[in-house]
């Protein structure tokens, strides 16, 4: 009995989630965001990073090991108490943020970027802001999302071939000895790493199913390319990063709606007086004339604290209407850009910021994406200008024209 075909919005939604990975530009802008943020936290606290996560942090290396020996968190820090291992770990973490960046390799470096900040984080538990968490939870699901589909030299490089040899969606890439080499390379970190002391089970398990995933992609692509199971691997991994996109949405939702609950609660955010007691710490007032300034307004800091309640509660009910959704991100990322300012958590503001984005409208990012190549272009020589033309960008844009490497 042959089945009768599917038609209307159900099986339209189905294939659209299952035909491409949605929201390229805002992956891409959540890549960017993280990344930078982590990186430029890691660089700004480069002199005081034995205090924060090395041998002289108050939280002893006894005490996180014992710790992580009962919740099974991940951190290499732990392997060794060398100051050389620790070194090397921070110099890991910094050079994967900024690789992850660039977008270079995104699908090998997401999870190498996790694995650095997950290191750091989880040696030193109590240091952070709040943004640290943001930035733990974003690095994870960034390993499951296709977020070099755009802004990323990965996707400069898949225009290149492209260009050059005339490559399809569905044509197989042509030998990548970087990919092959990074892929054999980290192969044996990982056996090193699972047969020493340190990585649990569970931990080796996940990292070495990526590991392997990496290489039944590129083999699918390279030897099976027009066949049903590269098809369904497409499909799976569109599948997945759509699947992680929405967990991040929700996330973000989540993060506002149970802050703006717990705010609701509190007596001095009833009264609106929430916002004078900050103002008036020494650690939450970089800027004293100006936190002088706003907090000598009783009107001003009521407005201020009434609004961060409203709109945090309101945030998830607004994604129903496009247009005040819109209104409400531009309120959130100004109010998050003055807590960088006003209190001096410029990290967490910015990690925040960069979640954000996940809403923002594509045609808003895409014309801030044609706004920066130009004005990159006129910073080159006349003789320097070229690149991808407009049909490449817009390609890109929904991942056609791409090739596929080992662990590009």
């Amino acid at each position: 009995m042959i089945p009768a075909r599917v038609s209307g919005p159900p099986a339209r939604a189905v294939a659209r989630i299952t035909a491409s990975a949605l929201g390229p530009y805002q992956t891409a802008v959540l890549r960017i965001g993280i990344s930078a943020t982590w990186l430029c936290f890691l660089l700004r606290e480069w002199p005081h990073r034995h205090e924060l996560y090395g041998p002289d942090s108050p939280w002893g290396w006894d005490m996180a090991r014992q710790l992580v020996e009962g919740n099974g968190a991940f951190t290499a820090l732990l392997w060794s108490d060398d100051v050389l291992w620790f070194e090397a770990g921070y110099l890991f973490s910094v050079v994967s943020s900024a690789l992850l960046l660039l977008g270079w390799r995104t699908r090998t470096v997401s999870v190498l970027f996790m694995a650095g900040v997950l290191s750091l984080q989880n040696r030193s538990i109590f240091m952070g802001d709040g943004g640290d968490n943001v930035i733990h939870l974003m690095a994870v699901y960034l390993v499951l999302t296709r977020c070099a589909r755009v802004w990323s030299l990965d996707a400069r490089r898949a225009r290149v071939r492209a260009a050059a040899h005339g490559a399809d969606h569905g044509q197989p890439p042509h030998a990548d000895a970087t990919g092959v080499v990074l892929w054999s390379v980290l192969g044996l970190a990982l056996t090193a790493v699972t047969l020493g002391p340190g990585l649990g089970w569970g931990w080796a398990l996940v990292f070495w199913g990526l590991w392997a995933v990496q290489a039944l992609w590129w083999a699918l692509c390279r030897y099976a390319p027009d066949r049903e199971p590269r098809a369904v691997a497409d499909i799976v991994a569109n599948l997945v990063h759509n699947g992680a996109l929405l967990v991040i949405m929700a996330e973000v939702c989540l993060i506002y709606a149970t802050a703006g609950w717990y705010k609701v609660q509190g007596s001095r955010w009833q009264d609106g007086t929430a916002l004078h007691y900050p103002l008036h710490l020494d650690y939450f007032t970089p800027w004293p004339g100006l936190s002088e300034l706003v907090s000598s307004s009783g009107l001003l800091v009521m407005l201020i604290t009434y609004g961060t309640v409203i709109t945090q509660v309101a945030f998830p009910f607004t994604l129903f209407n496009r247009r005040v959704k819109n209104v409400l991100l531009v309120v959130m990322i100004a109010e998050h850009l003055s807590i960088a300012v006003l209190l001096g958590l410029p990290f967490f503001s910015l990690a925040m910021v960069a979640v954000d984005a996940v809403f923002l409208p594509t045609g808003f990012l895409r014309g801030l994406g044609r706004y920066a190549r130009r004005g990159t272009a006129r910073l080159r020589l006349p003789g320097q200008r070229g690149g991808a033309g407009r049909g490449d960008a817009e390609r890109d844009g929904d991942g056609r024209g791409r090739p596929r490497t080992l662990v590009g």
